[in-house]
Protein backbone atom coordinates (compact mmCIF):
# COMPACT_ATOMS: atom_id res chain seq x y z
CA UNK A 1 0.00 0.00 0.00
CA UNK A 2 2.95 2.54 0.91
CA UNK A 3 4.52 1.82 -1.93
CA UNK A 4 1.25 2.48 -4.13
CA UNK A 5 1.02 5.51 -2.47
CA UNK A 6 4.81 6.37 -3.43
CA UNK A 7 4.03 6.00 -7.08
CA UNK A 8 0.86 8.22 -6.69
CA UNK A 9 2.96 10.89 -5.45
CA UNK A 10 5.54 10.94 -8.13
CA UNK A 11 3.16 10.26 -11.05
CA UNK A 12 1.50 13.62 -9.75
CA UNK A 13 2.49 16.46 -12.64
CA UNK A 14 4.34 19.47 -11.15
CA UNK A 15 2.96 22.61 -11.28
CA UNK A 16 5.68 24.09 -13.12
CA UNK A 17 5.07 21.88 -16.27
CA UNK A 18 1.98 24.19 -16.41
CA UNK A 19 4.39 27.27 -17.87
CA UNK A 20 7.15 25.09 -19.02
CA UNK A 21 6.53 26.00 -22.69
CA UNK A 22 7.13 29.59 -21.22
CA UNK A 23 10.42 28.77 -19.54
CA UNK A 24 13.96 29.15 -21.15
CA UNK A 25 16.50 27.18 -20.91
CA UNK A 26 17.76 28.21 -17.54
CA UNK A 27 14.03 27.38 -16.04
CA UNK A 28 13.19 31.20 -15.82
CA UNK A 29 10.75 33.49 -18.50
CA UNK A 30 13.33 35.84 -18.64
CA UNK A 31 17.02 35.25 -19.40
CA UNK A 32 19.03 36.59 -16.75
CA UNK A 33 18.33 35.90 -13.14
CA UNK A 34 16.90 38.61 -11.55
CA UNK A 35 18.08 38.07 -7.92
CA UNK A 36 21.89 37.68 -8.22
CA UNK A 37 21.81 40.86 -9.86
CA UNK A 38 19.74 42.54 -6.94
CA UNK A 39 21.63 41.10 -4.67
CA UNK A 40 24.91 43.19 -5.58
CA UNK A 41 22.63 46.33 -4.66
CA UNK A 42 22.27 44.65 -1.36
CA UNK A 43 25.38 44.09 -0.58
CA UNK A 44 26.71 47.46 -2.25
CA UNK A 45 24.36 49.78 -0.88
CA UNK A 46 24.99 48.29 2.77
CA UNK A 47 28.82 47.61 2.35
CA UNK A 48 29.15 51.59 1.50
CA UNK A 49 26.70 52.60 4.40
CA UNK A 50 28.78 50.92 6.88
CA UNK A 51 32.24 52.16 5.54
CA UNK A 52 30.96 56.18 5.43
CA UNK A 53 29.97 55.63 8.92
CA UNK A 54 33.40 54.11 9.35
CA UNK A 55 34.71 57.46 7.86
CA UNK A 56 32.37 59.58 9.56
CA UNK A 57 33.30 57.95 13.28
CA UNK A 58 36.92 58.85 12.31
CA UNK A 59 36.71 61.95 11.04
CA UNK A 60 39.18 63.63 13.59
CA UNK A 61 41.56 61.20 12.46
CA UNK A 62 41.23 61.65 9.14
CA UNK A 63 40.57 65.47 8.53
CA UNK A 64 44.17 66.55 8.05
CA UNK A 65 44.75 64.56 5.02
CA UNK A 66 41.59 65.86 3.62
CA UNK A 67 42.79 69.20 4.31
CA UNK A 68 45.97 69.08 2.72
CA UNK A 69 44.34 67.25 0.15
CA UNK A 70 41.67 70.61 -0.01
CA UNK A 71 38.78 68.73 -0.28
CA UNK A 72 35.81 69.77 1.24
CA UNK A 73 35.20 66.51 3.04
CA UNK A 74 32.60 67.02 6.63
CA UNK A 75 31.70 64.54 9.20
CA UNK A 76 28.21 65.45 8.34
CA UNK A 77 28.30 64.29 4.68
CA UNK A 78 29.96 60.75 5.56
CA UNK A 79 26.76 60.11 7.66
CA UNK A 80 24.82 61.35 5.45
CA UNK A 81 25.71 59.05 3.02
CA UNK A 82 25.86 56.11 5.34
CA UNK A 83 22.34 56.54 6.46
CA UNK A 84 20.81 57.12 2.61
CA UNK A 85 22.85 53.79 1.64
CA UNK A 86 21.49 51.74 4.61
CA UNK A 87 17.77 52.72 3.97
CA UNK A 88 18.16 52.10 0.22
CA UNK A 89 19.92 48.90 1.23
CA UNK A 90 16.52 48.11 3.62
CA UNK A 91 14.27 48.55 0.14
CA UNK A 92 16.06 46.97 -2.50
CA UNK A 93 16.71 43.76 -0.10
CA UNK A 94 13.09 43.37 -0.22
CA UNK A 95 12.71 43.22 -3.71
CA UNK A 96 16.25 40.56 -3.77
CA UNK A 97 14.30 38.10 -0.91
CA UNK A 98 10.95 38.16 -3.17
CA UNK A 99 13.06 37.84 -6.43
CA UNK A 100 14.73 35.13 -4.43
CA UNK A 101 11.46 33.01 -3.71
CA UNK A 102 10.01 33.27 -6.93
CA UNK A 103 13.06 32.15 -8.74
CA UNK A 104 13.79 29.41 -5.97
CA UNK A 105 10.46 27.88 -6.91
CA UNK A 106 11.75 27.38 -10.52
CA UNK A 107 15.17 26.03 -9.99
CA UNK A 108 15.80 22.92 -11.07
CA UNK A 109 19.19 21.47 -9.73
CA UNK A 110 21.52 19.30 -11.84
CA UNK A 111 21.12 15.48 -11.15
CA UNK A 112 23.47 13.32 -9.60
CA UNK A 113 25.29 13.04 -6.11
CA UNK A 114 26.48 16.59 -6.16
CA UNK A 115 27.69 18.02 -3.04
CA UNK A 116 29.36 21.57 -1.93
CA UNK A 117 32.43 21.73 -0.58
CA UNK A 118 30.80 21.55 2.98
CA UNK A 119 28.99 18.77 2.08
CA UNK A 120 25.53 20.18 1.15
CA UNK A 121 23.31 18.81 -1.10
CA UNK A 122 20.87 20.96 -3.39
CA UNK A 123 17.82 21.09 -1.97
CA UNK A 124 19.75 21.98 1.49
CA UNK A 125 21.71 24.85 -0.09
CA UNK A 126 18.60 26.02 -1.28
CA UNK A 127 17.36 26.19 2.16
CA UNK A 128 19.86 27.77 4.41
CA UNK A 129 19.91 30.37 1.08
CA UNK A 130 16.26 31.00 1.60
CA UNK A 131 16.31 31.38 5.69
CA UNK A 132 19.55 33.06 5.62
CA UNK A 133 18.36 35.78 3.07
CA UNK A 134 14.92 36.40 5.12
CA UNK A 135 17.16 36.61 8.31
CA UNK A 136 19.30 39.28 6.75
CA UNK A 137 16.30 41.06 5.42
CA UNK A 138 15.13 41.99 9.06
CA UNK A 139 18.63 42.44 10.41
CA UNK A 140 18.78 45.17 7.81
CA UNK A 141 15.30 46.53 8.74
CA UNK A 142 16.40 46.52 12.29
CA UNK A 143 20.02 48.29 11.75
CA UNK A 144 18.38 50.72 9.27
CA UNK A 145 15.56 51.60 12.17
CA UNK A 146 18.77 51.77 14.72
CA UNK A 147 20.51 53.78 12.18
CA UNK A 148 17.43 56.27 12.05
CA UNK A 149 16.75 56.27 15.87
CA UNK A 150 20.99 57.17 15.75
CA UNK A 151 20.40 60.05 13.30
CA UNK A 152 16.96 61.59 14.40
CA UNK A 153 16.64 61.18 18.10
CA UNK A 154 19.57 59.49 19.93
CA UNK A 155 22.95 61.08 18.38
CA UNK A 156 21.33 63.75 16.74
CA UNK A 157 23.19 66.79 18.54
CA UNK A 158 26.50 64.50 18.13
CA UNK A 159 29.40 65.22 16.08
CA UNK A 160 29.73 61.28 15.68
CA UNK A 161 26.29 60.05 14.18
CA UNK A 162 26.50 56.16 14.82
CA UNK A 163 27.95 54.03 18.28
CA UNK A 164 31.34 51.92 17.62
CA UNK A 165 28.19 49.00 18.69
CA UNK A 166 26.38 49.97 15.24
CA UNK A 167 29.79 49.72 13.14
CA UNK A 168 30.70 46.55 14.92
CA UNK A 169 26.89 45.03 14.22
CA UNK A 170 27.32 46.43 10.52
CA UNK A 171 31.02 45.10 9.97
CA UNK A 172 30.17 41.82 11.26
CA UNK A 173 26.52 41.54 9.38
CA UNK A 174 29.09 41.95 6.05
CA UNK A 175 30.99 38.95 6.89
CA UNK A 176 27.72 36.84 7.25
CA UNK A 177 26.29 38.43 4.07
CA UNK A 178 30.25 36.73 2.54
CA UNK A 179 29.09 33.47 3.94
CA UNK A 180 25.55 33.35 2.88
CA UNK A 181 26.39 34.80 -0.38
CA UNK A 182 28.49 31.79 -0.85
CA UNK A 183 25.54 29.77 -0.77
CA UNK A 184 23.66 31.63 -3.62
CA UNK A 185 27.13 31.00 -5.24
CA UNK A 186 27.33 27.24 -5.34
CA UNK A 187 23.47 26.98 -6.01
CA UNK A 188 25.17 28.50 -9.78
CA UNK A 189 28.32 26.75 -9.79
CA UNK A 190 27.49 23.36 -8.72
CA UNK A 191 24.52 22.67 -9.06
CA UNK A 192 23.95 24.84 -12.28
CA UNK A 193 20.63 26.28 -10.47
CA UNK A 194 19.15 28.73 -13.72
CA UNK A 195 22.24 28.27 -15.31
CA UNK A 196 21.72 28.25 -19.29
CA UNK A 197 24.47 26.19 -20.51
CA UNK A 198 24.61 23.61 -17.45
CA UNK A 199 21.13 23.14 -18.29
CA UNK A 200 21.55 22.43 -21.92
CA UNK A 201 24.47 20.19 -20.85
CA UNK A 202 22.27 18.13 -18.62
CA UNK A 203 19.74 18.09 -21.17
CA UNK A 204 22.11 16.60 -23.53
CA UNK A 205 21.75 19.54 -26.22
CA UNK A 206 25.08 20.45 -28.31
CA UNK A 207 25.63 23.98 -26.97
CA UNK A 208 27.11 25.06 -30.19
CA UNK A 209 23.40 24.49 -31.78
CA UNK A 210 21.40 25.71 -28.68
CA UNK A 211 23.22 28.57 -27.87
CA UNK A 212 23.77 31.96 -30.24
Amino acid sequence: MNSEKFFQLIAIPSPINQIADQLGANDLPYRIPIHPNLVHFTIGLFAIGIAFDFAGAFYSLEKRIFRFLALPVTRTGFHDVGWYNVLACSVITFFTVAAGFYEMLLAVPLPGEIRTVIGQNAINTMIWHAIGGVALLLIIVVMTIWRGYQRFVWRKDFGREVTWLYLFCGATILLVMGVHGSLGAWLASEFGVHITADQLLAAGADLKESLP
